[in-house]
Formats: C-alpha cells, structure tokens, sequence
C-alpha cells in the first residue's frame, strides 16, 4: 500500500532524486525533444498521459459504436449517442476544474499521478462489468467518473513540465505532449471502434483492454519522479463557483497569460467543430465509407503531431511565441481552401472505400488541407502552452491550467451549440469552413492586437529566419526572472527585433527618439513599447521621462535593453560608451535593486541592409541595396556572463562587449562560419 498523499513543502522536503537532477544539469543540446523520452523525469509521465488519452477515447468511442449500431436504447437515440457520451465527459470539466488546480498546486505531483492512475483502474473495473452486461446507464455513469479523473489530471500535467523541463526544453517537451495526446487519440478511437465490432459476446475484448490500458498507466506513473508542491499551505475551497470565478480572475490577472488562455481555448472551439463532424464529412461531404472517416481522423492527429514537434525546431529551442501568428495564418488559409476543395464533389452511386477515395485526386487536395490546417495548429498552440507555463506564478499554476481547462470546456460546448445551429440554419459542412476561416482571422487578428508581443516576436521570427542566418552563443546568460539590463553594441536599425529573438522574456528598449519616425520600424518599436529618449539639450523633458520609464522597468522585474554607444555605428567599429547606464544603475541602487548587466555583442551585421554604408558622394545611409550582401546572411549575437550592476562602468562594459567582439570574430575566422 503507497503512502498516504500528503502536501509535501514548497522549500522542496521532497527533491527530485539524483538522476533527475542530472537529466536538469545537462547542456541544452544533450536533451532535445525525442531524448527527453529516454529520460526518467519525461518518459514515464509521458506515458502515463499517453495511456490515458488513449483510454479515455478507447473506452468513449467503443460506447458510441455499441450505442449507434449493436443496441436499440429507447431513452439514448442513435444519432444523439455521440454527443450526450461527449457532453458528460467535458461535465466534470466545468464543474471541477478549479478544485483540481488547487490540488495540483498543494500536493506532490508523482503520488497525486499515481493515485488518479489507480482511480482509472477502479472505474475501469466497473465498466468492463457494464460493457459485459450491456449496461449502458452505468456505463455513461463511468464516462463522468473518467471526465472526473481527466480533470484533476489536466492541471498537474502542465504544472508538472515546468518543474522538470528547462525553460529551452519546454517548447519541444509540449510538443511531444501534445502528439503524444492527439495520437492517443486516434490510436484508442480506432482501437475502441475495431474491438466493439469483433466483439460478438458482451464485448469482452473492449473490457479487457480498457483494464490492460488503465493498468499500463499506472505502472508507467510509478517511475514518475518527486515534483514538490508549489503551495503546500493552501487552503482548499471546496465551493467550486466561487473557487471557479477566483482562479478566472487569477488567470485575468496577467494580461499576456489571460489572452494565450483565450486563445489556447479558441484553438480548442475549431478543434472540436472539426473533430465531431469527421464522421459527417466523410459520409455527406466526400460520399466515403466509414473507414474514411477513420482515415481523416488518422490525417489530423498526424498534422498536428508534425506541427506540435516541428515547434523546437522552428523556435530554436526557446519558446517562441512568434510562431502563433504562423499558425494562425495557416489555419485560415487551410479552412478556407478546404472550402473551395470541398464543395461540388461529385457523388458517386454508393460511399467510397479508403481505396476508391484515394483513386481520386481531389481528395488529395482535401487531406492536404487537412493536413496544413492541423499542422498549423500544432505551431498555434503548443507556443501558448509554453509560454503559459513559463509566465504563470509556479505558486499558482496548476490553477492557472485549471482556468484554462474551464475556459476549454465553455469553448467546446459553445461550439457545439453553434456549429449546430449554423447546420440547422442550413448552412453546409464547406460553408461552416468558410465560416471557421473568417471567423479564425477575426479572433487572431484581435488577440495579436490586444497583446502585441505575439506580432513582435512574429516580425522577429521572419526576420531571423528569412532576412538572416542568425546564431546566438550563451543565451543561457540571460536572467530567467527578475530585472537585469541588456546592454549591447548598436550596428543597425534592427538590433532590438534581433535581441528580441534571442531573448525568452520580452525586452523594454531605450532608443533614439529618431528611429521612432522611420516608416515601419517606429510603428514596430511603438508597439513595443520602447522607450524614446532624446538629448538634453534638445528636449530636456522627454530626456527625463526616458530616465523615469527605464526606472520603472526595473522596479517591475523586467528587463531593460540599452546600447550605450547611444547611436548607430558608422564605420562598424565600436563607439564609445556613454554614461547614461550609470545613472539608471544608480537609481535603481538607491531604491535597493540588484540589478545586473549583460554584456551583448552582435557580429558579422554590419554592411546588411539595415546598417549604414558609405555610398559615393560621402554619404552614410542604410536600408539601400537590399540584397548586397545576398539573401541568408550570417549575424550573431554573443552573450556574456552577467555583470553586478555595481561594477558596470561604462568602460568596464565596453571592453566586455569588445572582447566578445574579438571572440566571435577569432572563432569566425578559424571556422570559415559564425560559431
């Protein structure tokens, strides 16, 4: 018999043991998303969750097949099987979320795993009982008592990746989640639907299986390792509206994590939309059997386990937001031809099997769209898991998640509503895409307005990978938490969006009040918020404004970016520093504030396009000739390691910058290429 569960202390009584602690230790590129699977503070909480999306989804699927077509319920239409089985799972979803956050938060993460995986056992033995005799009441009974253990599972899940990941393997450790969940998925779906068929005598096969399953999970969440709690001495509010509307009003309380909720949860709405008329759009829509629908449902989970694990390599291993608005693009224009691929197929004299469907190239262009669309959602969502994850208070995050889990619920059942209503309004299955694809561009473009720093660190996306070949040396440098100064030589115009890219928490920029009116780049720079300074001599006011906002970055825990040269370099060489950083340093001493000072240099960018070059006549400008130096030019950004704020001089920190200038340029030389 284990341990009684119990909240374990948040100064870590109960640490990770030793090789936990090893796999935390190891450098960035010893532990890349599929490694993670051969680590124990991964692989056996992936799996734990892997089973038991496929069992949830093993069991539901081979109730609705049994309720659709082996038995005549009088109270349980046919064709309303599948959404009463739907709705009571997402039930306990509304109904418990906030609960579950407040356990997740109060008690360690492995007991609590293991005793949910028992639960499934339990639940699991009552329902091979009720799958033997036909029993569908008690059988529905045990879809609410499943949706009952998800629940409580969904917040520890995401509260427990932080704890284990490094904020650098936190994006490819959600992807491998999010695959992981969407093929569970499929895999139980198509696993239920095959043994309830083959299943002549009180569908034993599907009982065993849903016992085999259940208990593989379990063994599986013994080998989880000890992740403390992150609030032992909460107090548990068992009153669920009132924990309910405190955990939304949490969410609320960080703006960028409230937004990613909203839009984690809008991905969820589409989601649900497409996933419940599968059977319908292989049977109306495209004239195919029912194994089609199988192979639909087979096209999405693999895009969107392709998108969610092509997300570490696009991100560079950081979480990299701007890849929401990549995926939210792809969406729309995924549903809108899925539109124009759909409608007017030609209807054949009976349903198509998978054979006859793929015969025809048509529908090829129909499991491509499908395939984009679900790829593009994997680069949507899993971004926003991550960056939740890593913004949210760890005292409070598994509450955070529990938010998120009601906001999904409220989504899907919303959709559901709607999606039926447009139908009934005599809408088609093409023209709800249609209507999917407007709808999606209206809500990204709402969301992306509303927090500027997804457009951001898109427009720093695009012009690290399309404008440059762009490599940075010792990110690791760059505080996790906490204020801390950025300071960095000044090459060109777009030197902050560089140091945005590098960088994974956002950065409030001093720069020359100059720069705000360039066409397109002051637009940029306004949207993020950087702060415009101007010499004394010229407008004094907004010289001190400059002072006070940096000031105040600093008293808010952020980070703050500077270039002390306090312009842009004319010839490529290093200017001098000037005293600026003195003062900002200084006030936030006063004020008690140990802030430090990272050294930053970037590399091999001057002559692009968007540094100055002398052009004949004496002339020094920039953003001329756009391809001078070829398209996939190499730049770098080297970081150092952090300075006390009391020792960074202005020409202290110069000599750091220049000798990372030296570094880069010796390792340049001796490689042939940027390190």
């Amino acid at each position: 018999m284990s341990a009684p569960l119990q909240p374990s202390h948040p100064s870590g009584s109960q640490q990770p043991d030793a090789e936990t602690l090893q796999t935390q230790q190891c450098s960035p590129q010893e532990a890349n998303q599929f490694q993670l699977l051969r680590q124990r503070r991964f692989a056996p909480f992936f799996w734990t969750q892997f089973a038991g999306a496929a069992n949830d989804n093993l069991f539901k699927f081979a109730l609705t097949v049994m309720v659709t077509y082996q038995l005549q319920v009088s109270w349980l239409p046919a064709g309303l099987a599948g959404l009463v089985i739907g709705a009571v799972f997402i039930l306990p979803f509304l109904l418990f979320s906030a609960t579950a956050g407040q356990m997740a938060d109060k008690y360690e993460h492995s007991l609590l795993f293991q005793r949910l995986k028992l639960l499934e056992i339990g639940i699991m033995a009552v329902a091979a009982i009720a799958f033997w005799q036909s029993w569908v009441a008690l059988l529905l009974a045990c879809v609410f008592l499943m949706g009952v253990q998800s629940t409580f599972f969904g917040p520890a899940k995401y509260a427990y990746l932080p704890q284990q990941l490094r904020p650098a393997e936190l994006t490819g450790g959600n992807g491998m989640v999010e695959m992981g969940t969407f093929v569970a998925i499929v895999l139980g779906s198509l696993a239920g639907a095959a043994l309830v068929e083959s299943a002549a005598f009180g569908r034993l096969p599907v009982a065993l299986a849903c016992l085999a399953v259940a208990a593989l999970g379990y063994a599986s969440s013994m080998r989880i390792p000890t992740s403390p709690a992150t609030d032992a001495d909460l107090r548990i509010d068992w009153n669920p509206l009132r924990v309910t509307w405190a955990n939304l009003r949490l969410a609320h309380g960080n703006t960028v994590v409230f937004r990613s909720l909203l839009g984690i949860s809008w991905m969820w709405f589409i989601g649900s939309v497409l996933m419940s008329q599968f059977p319908a759009i292989a049977k109306e829509v495209l004239h195919g059997s029912p194994p089609v629908a199988s192979l639909l449902l087979t096209v999405f989970a693999l895009g969107i386990g392709i998108g969610s694990l092509l997300c570490e390599v696009l991100s560079r291993r950081q979480v990299e937001i701007g890849l929401v608005p990549v995926g939210a693009l792809g969406m729309s224009l995924f549903l809108a031809d899925l539109y124009f691929a759909t409608r007017g197929l030609p209807r054949p004299d009976g349903l198509l099997s998978v054979a006859q469907f793929l015969g025809q190239g048509a529908h090829w262009r129909v499991m491509t769209d499908l395939l984009l669309l679900c790829l593009c959602t994997g680069l949507y969502s899993v971004p926003m898991y991550a960056l939740v994850q890593m913004r949210a208070a760890p005292t409070h995050r598994a509450r955070i998640i529990a938010a998120n889990n009601i906001m999904n619920a409220l989504f899907m059942v919303a959709s559901a509503l709607i999606a039926g209503a447009l139908l009934q309004a005599g809408l088609s299955i093409p023209q709800l895409f249609l209507a999917l694809a407007v709808a999606n561009t209206i809500v990204a473009g709402y969301i992306f307005l509303l927090v500027p720093e997804y457009l951001l660190r898109f427009i720093a996306w695009v012009l690290t990978h399309l404008a440059y070949r762009f490599r940075v040396d010792g990110r690791e440098h760059i505080p996790a938490s906490g204020p801390a100064v950025l300071a960095c030589n000044h090459v060109s115009f777009v030197d902050a969006i560089l140091l945005m890219a590098a960088s994974p928490r956002p950065i409030r920029f001093i720069m020359d009040a100059g720069i705000f009116r360039k066409p397109v780049l002051g637009w940029v720079f306004r949207m993020a918020r950087a702060i415009p300074i101007a010499p004394q001599r010229d407008d004094p006011a907004a010289f001190e404004a400059a002072f006070e906002k940096a000031a105040q970055v600093l008293r808010n825990g952020d980070l703050l970016g500077i270039f002390p040269e306090g312009s842009i370099t004319r010839d490529g060489q290093l200017q001098r520093f000037r005293k600026g950083l003195n003062r900002i340093l200084h006030t936030a001493a006063e004020e008690g504030l140990q802030v430090p000072v990272v050294p930053m240099a970037l590399s091999n960018l001057w002559g692009s396009f968007f540094s100055r070059i002398e052009m004949r006549g004496g002339r020094n400008v920039a953003m001329v000739r756009p391809f001078r130096r070829g398209i996939f030019s190499h730049v770098g950004l080297h970081i150092g390691a952090a300075v006390p704020g009391s020792a960074a001089t202005p020409a202290f920190l110069q000599q750091r910058v220049q000798a990372l200038l030296e570094k880069s340029s010796a390792t340049s030389d001796s490689s042939g290429s940027l390190p």
